[in-house]
């Protein structure tokens, strides 16, 4: 509740600079393809706000279903280690109903001055009009107001459903035992991530790609997943080792937090080797419809986002990776729970640099922005702890509980 009442505040304050003009730049159009001349759309202060839910409840709902996907990976892979820690993940993922209501409202008030989205320019696809663009018009059969909304739709709807069976299941097996649920939840888990392995990259193509609407990448599906799949994996760790240190979960030990470590120290690499491969491959080639993306980024806008460039391969490559090299810092809680944090707040900002160049061009800030985040934290953080409370924090009819609890690495 504390961090939902000092996101207002630092909200309030970031509307009221943004209102007198503090901390913004000068508009300077957007250099993006599709995006010329001088700001449009809604009051910048406002346009801001609705970016910046937008930007948050991205990264939310990515950390959220990844709780998920830990699950069903775990589940066909017959793991039995995690099984201490399987309610953890079940919680982190409360936040997908929620999360996507609240992006299919944001999307439906971007229609009114399409602040995020070029491509909803009333007329841009519609030949002799004064907006229009060969280019986004090319591609009206699949960025259409419509069909956009029934891909949302069906992702959000999917991977609801499936992250409500699975823990159906797991609340069931808690009362009646036996191996029945557990092969049900195989079954389940095996579906969901077939079908989640299309619905995430095409999420991010719809959530994030389509922002910057005359650049692709063909590698941005898994470059998403990269940051939501590290940025989750950091959330529970940090979400176990608060557990056990207020005194529950007694049974998780320094191997399942070396496990843990292992895991975001080797997905750190995984992120940075998908960073690197798009921006050499776009760097090399030079050709100019690709390498705007990155001259935005790198040095565009007045140089507005070019420590914050830097910065992003710092804070989730260069740190975990220098602090989380040696068995011992895996298995220490301290060393976790700030390499976590860093996690959590380096793919917040590379975020960031996804969606602010493509909408707020040099008129971006971070107060507004900061507030808005930790109102979306603590939101997160209420339904996550109320879903702890519903059920024994450890699955004790799991098949492979035991397992879990002699775990040793």
């Amino acid at each position: 509740m504390w961090l939902i009442l000092a996101g207002v505040v630092l909200f309030i304050v970031g509307v009221a600079l943004a209102l007198f003009g503090v901390g913004a730049e000068h508009a300077t159009g957007h250099e993006a393809a599709g995006h010329a001349g001088a700001h449009h759309g809604s009051p910048l202060w406002i346009k801001r706000i609705i970016v910046s839910v937008w930007h948050s409840n991205i990264f939310f709902l990515g950390l959220s279903v990844v709780g998920t996907v830990w699950v069903a990976i775990n589940t066909v892979a017959y793991a039995g280690w995690s099984a201490a820690i399987r309610r953890v993940p079940e919680a982190t993922s409360a936040w997908i109903l929620p999360g996507g209501i609240i992006l299919v409202v944001v999307f439906l008030l971007n229609l009114w001055h399409s602040d995020i989205f070029h491509w909803t320019t009333p007329g841009i696809m519609t030949p002799g009009s004064e907006t229009y663009d060969a280019i986004i018009a090319g591609k009206s059969g699949f960025l259409s107001v419509p069909f956009y909304l029934i891909r949302t739709v069906s992702y959000l709807v999917i991977w609801w459903v499936f992250t409500e069976r699975l823990r159906k299941l797991s609340l069931e097996e808690d009362l009646n035992g036996g191996t029945y649920y557990f092969h049900q939840s195989i079954k389940t888990a095996a579906l969901f991530l077939v079908l989640f392995a299309v619905t995430e990259s095409m999420s991010a193509w719809d959530w994030v790609m389509s922002i910057d609407t005359h650049w692709y990448s063909t590698m941005f599906g898994w470059y998403v997943f990269a940051s939501w799949w590290v940025s989750g994996i950091a959330a529970i760790t940090l979400c176990t080792i608060f557990l056990k240190q207020a005194g529950y979960l007694r049974f998780v030990n320094a191997s399942h937090l070396h496990d843990l470590g292992k895991f975001m120290f080797g997905f750190s690499i995984f992120w940075t080797y998908i960073w690197f491969s798009q921006f050499m491959l776009i760097w090399y080639a030079n050709i100019p419809e690709e390498s705007v993306y990155f001259n935005q980024r790198l040095g565009g806008f007045d140089n507005a986002y070019t420590g914050l460039f830097f910065f992003n391969l710092v804070i989730n490559f260069a740190f975990p990776f220098l602090v989380m090299m040696t068995r011992d810092a895996k298995r220490q809680m301290i060393m976790l729970k700030i390499v976590s944090i860093a996690i959590l707040i380096g793919h917040w900002f590379d975020f960031y640099l996804m969606i602010m160049p493509a909408t707020m061009q040099g008129n971006n800030g971070f107060i507004i922005e900061i507030g808005t985040a930790l109102v979306f934290l603590g939101s997160f953080l209420l339904l996550m702890t109320k879903r702890l409370s519903q059920a024994s924090l450890v699955p004790v009819n799991h098949p492979f509980l035991d397992e879990s609890i002699h775990h040793t690495t």
